[in-house]
């Protein structure tokens, strides 16, 4: 086969038209190779992509709670989703297929760690003491993915039971990243600092050794700072920023944190059903704003009380960032792990900023 195979390459340099035949082929096989890339995010087609962002909805009038917003490095802007978010072939399923798959048929060369501090109801919640953090972790020796997310319960193990059935009420985001291979070692450091609560794992003693130590809750940071910084580049050259706070940071993700980094005013995102909610902060040289109501495209208004997740975008475009966090602006997650993925991609900022509708001014300024 493999003798066959270079003859008929041979072949194509008789010919004038050999050199475009070749360099079409050279291009086809490219493209082949690079969609078939095992794990990586992938759209409702089952395509790999490089990066996306899900908005799944509220259930504004109980028709759209299992409707979601989708955008990814092709689109850069809100699309809705052709099929419901627990669809076995919506985007989040369609990522999770290798997670399927394993567990169907423990196919060999696969690892994966499930975080999440309300896990599905047959585990058990985690000690305030672990991040207030929740995301998917799957790999294999060429590539990854790093899904981090706002839902509760989630995922099931099967393409019929991810999606949790309480997750049909509140409003959930998702960031999901294709990195390579390599790049898990310096994430692993992340999740350290976030100090995640994995409930389910499965990491071969040939991966990086970080990623076991974090799946068997056993590493933590042990010496100051107690955050930590990482700058990611997908498997498509995009750029993306990793923020984790470790408990004793002992600050607001985003007062205490973020908006230094992103050195502009920022609009933060919280869970509105919140026992001790922190108020807008304007004692900083840039100002963190609590978002208060929402708008997204084709829907009214809503307030925070319906929508679970967590995120942030700052006010200008000379300073573009937008950030999908885990936590939210509350007095006792200023004690614990976690942290935000960040893009200064102009056309997810744009799709963010149109989204805040009202939010909380500040009551004074700290003297």
């Amino acid at each position: 086969m493999e003798k066959y195979k270079m003859s008929a390459f041979v072949s194509l340099n008789k010919g004038p038209g050999w050199r475009e035949l070749s360099c079409s082929l050279l291009l086809l096989f490219c493209c082949v190779f690079a969609g078939s890339v095992g794990v990586s995010c992938r759209n409702e087609n089952g395509d790999s992509v490089d990066w996306y962002i899900v908005y799944n909805l509220p259930d504004l009038d109980r028709k759209t709670g299992l409707m979601y917003l989708y955008m990814d490095n092709n689109s850069k802007s809100w699309n809705y989703g052709k099929r419901n978010i627990n669809d076995p072939e919506s985007a989040l399923a369609q990522t999770l297929w290798p997670f399927f798959t394993f567990i169907e048929k423990k196919i060999e060369g696969f690892g994966y760690l499930l975080y999440n501090d309300q896990p599905p109801k047959e585990y058990k919640t985690a000690p305030s003491s672990f991040g207030h953090s929740k995301g998917v972790v799957m790999l294999d020796r060429q590539t990854g993915v790093w899904l981090t997310h706002s839902t509760p319960q989630f995922p099931g193990k099967t393409r019929r039971s991810f999606w949790p059935s309480s997750g049909k009420s509140n409003g959930q985001t998702f960031f999901c990243g294709t990195y390579k291979y390599s790049n898990f070692s310096d994430i692993a450091i992340q999740l350290q600092y976030i100090h995640i609560y994995t409930f389910d794992f499965h990491v071969p003693t040939t991966f990086h050794d970080g990623l076991r130590c974090v799946a068997q809750r056993t590493c933590y940071p042990r010496k100051a700072p107690w955050f930590k910084r990482l700058e990611m580049k997908s498997l498509a050259g995009n750029t993306f920023i990793s923020f984790a706070k470790y408990s004793r940071f002992q600050d607001d993700l985003y007062s205490g944190l973020l908006v230094d980094y992103l050195g502009d005013d920022i609009y933060s995102k919280s869970w509105g059903k919140l026992r001790r909610p922190l108020p807008s902060n304007c004692s900083g040289s840039h100002k963190v704003y609590n978002v208060q109501e929402m708008q997204l495209p084709q829907t009214q208004p809503f307030g925070t009380a319906v929508d679970h997740s967590k995120w942030c975008v700052t006010d200008s475009d000379g300073q573009p960032w937008t950030c999908i966090a885990d936590m939210n602006r509350e007095e006792s997650q200023s004690k614990r792990g976690g942290g935000a993925v960040c893009t200064n991609d102009t056309g997810v900022w744009e799709a963010f900023r149109k989204i805040v509708n009202t939010y909380e001014n500040c009551r004074h300024v700290e003297l």
